[in-house]
């Protein structure tokens, strides 16, 4: 079973540009997204899919895969799509670009979803986080 993740990674953010490109104790954002998804240890193969030539050069200078895509998607998962379309890969896991300090574990149990589905019903999966605090509720963010 190949297992990889994608990270969507827009250069052009609406609430704050270039967001991906800031230094983050001596690394951008998202060379430190890629490399703690690769350090996880979970997936076969780890990518970064852009629309962007700064953040593809990011990563490829930084000993990354990074994949170009078209412009035009409404969404990091449309990004995603067009990306592994013709890879031979099982799993596929959207990582967002602006989580450098991921954690393994929710990722392994996303995982294990689809690694125990023995019936192969299971098309998606996604990680969710219960929310109590009013204020994180009300946040547009």
């Amino acid at each position: 079973m190949k297992i990889i993740a994608v990270i969507p990674a827009r250069y052009a953010s609406t609430r704050f540009p270039a967001k991906l490109m800031q230094d983050l104790g001596g690394k951008t954002v998202i060379t430190r997204t890629y490399h703690a998804a690769l350090n996880t240890g979970l997936f076969d193969d780890v990518f970064v899919v852009t629309d962007s030539d700064i953040i593809f050069n990011e990563i490829v200078s930084n000993g990354g895969k990074a994949i170009m895509s078209i412009k035009q998607h409404e969404s990091g998962s449309d990004r995603i799509a067009e990306a592994v379309e013709n890879l031979d890969v099982d799993i596929v896991v959207n990582v967002q670009g602006d989580e450098p300090f991921i954690n393994k574990e929710p990722l392994a149990d996303v995982l294990e979803v689809f690694k125990s589905d023995t019936a192969h019903e299971i098309d998606l999966a996604s990680l969710m986080m219960h929310i109590t605090n009013l204020e994180d509720i009300e946040n547009p963010n």
